[in-house]
C-alpha cells in the first residue's frame, strides 16, 4: 500500500496526515484532530476517555480506527490512530468545539486539493508557498525552505533505490548527518531551539537550511558515486556527507566570529527584525 506523508496547517496548527494512493483516501491524525479542536495539552488523554466513552454509548467508530506510522517530534515514526475523512467528520461530532465547522470545511478542501494536485503537481508547491507565507516567513527563506524539501526528497528517493527502509533507518542516517554537520543529534538540535512538535527545519534560519542542504545533497552524491548496498556502508557515507557541511560551518564561524548553529529560530528572528524596523532613531538636539 503506498502511502505519502504529508503535514497540513490549520489555523497555524500541524496536522499530519497520510495520502494512500490506491484507496485515494487522507488518512488523519486523531490526537492531532483533537489537540486543534480542543485546545488540551493532553490530547491522548482526551483521546482514551473519548473512547471510553464511545464504546459505552455503544458507537462502533473508535472500533473502526486504524494505526499508520507517522512522525513524532523526536523526528522518528511511530504508530498512531488515524482516521479516514469520514470518520473525522463523525468523530468532529463527539467533541464539543467552536472549530467544528471550520474543521469541516478545511477537511473538505483537503480531498478537493489533492485532486487538483494531482492534474498538476505545480499546485503543490504554490500552496506549500502560501501556507508558509500564511506563518509570517520571508519570501528568501520559503525559497530556501522549499529547495530543501527538493534535495532532501532526492536522497531519501537515493536511499530507497539502496534498499532501506522509511522511519527508524531514515531516522539514524538522518541522526548521522545532522549530529555530523551540527554537532547535535536532530533532538538535541530541537532541545536547543527549544521545540516540542515543530518542524526543526522550520525553524532553522537561512544559514542552518543551506548547512543542511549542503549535508544531505553531499550525501546524496556521494551514495550515488559509491553505490553502497548494506546500511553500514550508507552510515559511513551519511557521516561524510555530514562532514562536508560541517567543514564549511566551522570556516565560516572563523570567518565571522559568530555561531552558525544558535538556539534562534527563524520565527524569532523575523519577529525581531521587525520589531527593531520600528524602532525610530531619536534626532539629538543641539
Amino acid at each position: 500500500m503506498k502511502k505519502e506523508n504529508a503535514v497540513k496547517i490549520f489555523e497555524h496548527k500541524q496536522v499530519r496526515t497520510h495520502w494512500d494512493e490506491e484507496k485515494e483516501l487522507w488518512y488523519i491524525s486523531v490526537i492531532d484532530v483533537i489537540e486543534v479542536l480542543t485546545g488540551t495539552d493532553r490530547p491522548r488523554k482526551y483521546w482514551n476517555d473519548l473512547k471510553t466513552k464511545l464504546k459505552k454509548e455503544g458507537s462502533e467508530l473508535s472500533e473502526k480506527i486504524g494505526q499508520l506510522k507517522m512522525q513524532s517530534s523526536d523526528g522518528k515514526f511511530y504508530k498512531t490512530d488515524v482516521a479516514d475523512t469520514e470518520q473525522i467528520f463523525r468523530l468532529i461530532q463527539s467533541i464539543p468545539s467552536p472549530k467544528a465547522e471550520p474543521f469541516k470545511l478545511w477537511l473538505a478542501r483537503l480531498a478537493s486539493e489533492r485532486l487538483d494536485e494531482m492534474q498538476d503537481p505545480e499546485i503543490t508547491i504554490d500552496r506549500a508557498l502560501e501556507q508558509y507565507m500564511q506563518l509570517g516567513y520571508s519570501e528568501n527563506w520559503i525559497n530556501q525552505r522549499l529547495k530543501s524539501i527538493e534535495i532532501r526528497k532526492e536522497l531519501t528517493d537515493e536511499w530507497k533505490k539502496r534498499g532501506l527502509k522509511e522511519g527508524i533507518q531514515f531516522a539514524t542516517l538522518t541522526d548521522i548527518i545532522t549530529k555530523a554537520w551540527s554537532g547535535n543529534t536532530t533532538k538535541e538540535y530541537k532541545i536547543l531551539k527549544g521545540l516540542k512538535k515543530e518542524n526543526l527545519r522550520d525553524n532553522m534560519t537561512n544559514t542552518e537550511l543551506i548547512l543542511s542542504m549542503l549535508a544531505e545533497a553531499s550525501t546524496k552524491d556521494i551514495s550515488q558515486t559509491e553505490n553502497p548496498e548494506t546500511f553500514e556502508e550508507s552510515s559511513k557515507i551519511a557521516k561524510r556527507g555530514g562532514n562536508v557541511a560541517n567543514v564549511a560551518r566551522l570556516e565560516l564561524e572563523t570567518q565571522t566570529g559568530k555561531k552558525v548553529v544558535t538556539a534562534l529560530n527563524v520565527k524569532t528572528e523575523l519577529k525581531e527584525n521587525k520589531n527593531s524596523k520600528k524602532i525610530k532613531p531619536k534626532n539629538s538636539k543641539k
